[in-house]
Order: C-alpha cells, then structure tokens, then sequence
C-alpha cells in the first residue's frame, strides 16, 4: 500500500538512504584527493566521519529503546558535523577540489539540521 506522499507523486523521505548515498559520495570524492603527509590526516577522517552517519542511522533505526535511540541519532548528528568540517578542510588543502568538496558540504550541512530536529520530537 502507498503512503500518502507516495500518492501525491512526491518521493518517498528515506533518511537511511540519503545517508547511505553521501557516504558513498564521500568514499569516491575521497579518491581524488591527492595522498600526501598532509592530506593523509585530512583523508581518512573525512571517509570516517562520512560513512559512520549512515552506519549510525541504521543502528538508530533498529535501537531497542527510546534513550538507544536518540544517543544514536546524536551519534549521527555529530559525525554529519565533523564531516562538514573535514570538507572544509579538503576545501583549504585542495583548490581544485573545492566546488566538490562545497556540494558535498551543503548535504552534510543539511543532516544535522534534520537530526536536531528528530531529537526535539
């Protein structure tokens, strides 16, 4: 059976799912950093803290209490938020990467916003 946003033609808010997809976002965008002393520090937090948001959101999504579940969601939150930081930091450290790393920032900017909001519901 289809819910209602299905019927109105509108797609389907899956939050594991967009979570999933900037991680993977992340992981190919992590490639075309050049690796170097420098960018090494920069690199593999970037891929950790990207991909730990989704990994998180389907813990939160199977937590098996109320309190599980919103340490998990804040878990999301803060990992989304370390990822806008390490974007910047890609951002700084590599020009020619910057409009990419300036997309991938804005989704990473928008999942803590929605986080929040779940935690004050």
């Amino acid at each position: 059976m289809l819910d209602d946003a299905d019927r109105k033609g509108r797609p389907k808010f899956d939050l594991e799912e967009r979570t999933a997809r900037i991680g993977e976002a992340i992981i190919r965008f992590a490639k075309k950093i050049p690796r170097g002393p420098g960018n090494n520090r920069i690199i593999d937090p970037l891929v950790g803290a990207g991909t730990s948001v989704g990994a998180n959101y389907c813990e939160a999504d199977d937590a098996v209490s109320k309190k599980d579940f919103r340490n998990k969601i804040g878990t999301c939150r803060k990992e989304a938020k370390e990822t806008k930081f390490w974007l910047r930091m890609v951002a700084t450290a590599e020009e020619s990467l910057k409009d990419e790393a300036r997309t991938l920032w804005q989704e990473a900017k928008e999942l803590p916003l929605i986080f929040c909001f779940i935690l004050r519901k």
